[in-house]
């Protein structure tokens, strides 16, 4: 039987009268890819940061490997790879004097590993922190936080300014990690990385959570936002369950929907249509449809 490597019961965190987060509950067990999604401003970053004892809570508890977050952090710390949403490090540095900074504080030779992930997410060793692009700056944290093979990787919206290639090499590296045995927590508000590489998901909506199910059943209700051009198009014919947000505009009709793909595609095929879009929503808007 698997451990769970992450146990959160009940943490609430409130900063005065506003809220953080609320009683918040999900256990993230040893070797998963775990997705914790939600849209800006929902709450994720609070947990995480409760979690790594970056800030306390007000109530409830939060344990990593068995211990508790709080009184154990600085054991915790050692085996934990942490990317946070926003970079911030020491500017007058090099990459190279950066990240072998960051090495000596796990007191392990990182080196062959540091220089691989260099390699592979294509990092200037030489170029200083200041002189840094966002996304390079981010690429900066994901070697720091992956070159000394934690058990625990902790990812907060880790794709923000990565190009196209760069992402992927990235997805390919976590792969790489969780088969090694790594367990990662992966926090976005983009559901197609998630549903990319996650086992299982806890969505959070204001403060709490919502949801938490396995990745297959939310691709099974997978969500797409279908544009179509018609002189066919009836509202009735979309009315549905799974279809939200129609609006019909002359011979335009748009919707978000819920579902089997094929099924709408069926549908879809029994009207005269000019032309067709499918796209993903962003998560905002599959939240005001279906979470309200």
């Amino acid at each position: 039987m698997k451990k769970n490597v992450i146990e959160i019961n009940n943490l609430s965190k409130y900063y005065g009268k506003h809220r953080g987060i609320e009683s918040v509950s999900f256990m993230v067990e040893e070797g998963e890819v775990f997705g914790f999604i939600g849209p800006n401003g929902a709450g994720k970053s609070t947990t995480i940061r409760a979690l790594l004892a970056l800030i306390h809570q007000t109530s409830g508890d939060a344990k990593i490997f068995g211990l508790d977050c709080i009184k154990k952090s600085h054991e915790i710390a050692k085996s934990i790879g942490y990317v946070p949403s926003e970079a911030f490090y020491y500017e007058n540095m090099t990459v190279k004097e950066l990240l072998k900074y960051s090495a000596e504080l796990y007191r392990k030779d990182c080196s062959s590993k540091t220089h691989e992930l260099v390699e592979r997410l294509k990092l200037d060793m030489k170029r200083k922190i200041t002189d840094l692009s966002f996304g390079n700056k981010k690429k900066v944290g994901i070697v720091a936080a992956l070159q000394h093979s934690p058990e625990l990787i902790i990812l907060d919206e880790p794709t923000n300014g990565l190009d196209p290639l760069i992402k992927e090499e990235f997805f390919q590296l976590l792969k790489e990690e969780n088969q090694k045995g790594a367990t990662i927590l992966y926090s976005s508000h983009i559901l197609s990385e998630v549903q990319k590489i996650c086992n299982k998901v806890a969505i959070i909506k204001e403060g709490k959570i919502i949801n938490v199910q396995s990745i297959n059943v939310l691709r099974e209700n997978s969500y797409k936002k279908i544009r179509l051009i018609s002189e066919d198009i009836d509202k009735e014919h979309f009315a549905g369950e799974g279809i939200a947000d129609f609006q019909l505009s002359g011979k335009e009709a748009s919707f978000i929907y819920r579902g089997k793909v094929s099924e709408i595609i069926s549908q879809i095929n029994e009207l005269e249509i000019t032309d067709a879009f499918i796209e993903e929503p962003s998560l905002e808007e599959i939240f005001l449809h279906y979470y309200q």
